[in-house]
């Protein structure tokens, strides 16, 4: 997966809306992004470091994680 992540995508108003305030996401892409850090570091040693916070942004704008 070679896609370039910027933090200007998605929104921060717009993921806020989404969840709801400040705190709670936060905290959701923490999670998210310690989760997929986890993965992409258990196995085999990649070429390049993925943006783990960008990729959990994208998905909870996408509605793949949420609150709860």
């Amino acid at each position: 997966m070679s896609r370039d992540y910027v933090m200007m995508e998605p929104p921060i108003d717009q993921l806020i809306e989404k969840v709801g305030n400040k705190f709670a996401l936060t905290c959701l892409i923490a999670k998210r992004a310690k989760q997929l850090s986890n993965e992409y570091f258990s196995g085999e040693p990649m070429d390049q470091d993925p943006k783990v916070i960008a990729i959990a942004a994208e998905e909870v704008m996408e509605g793949k994680v949420r609150v709860g």
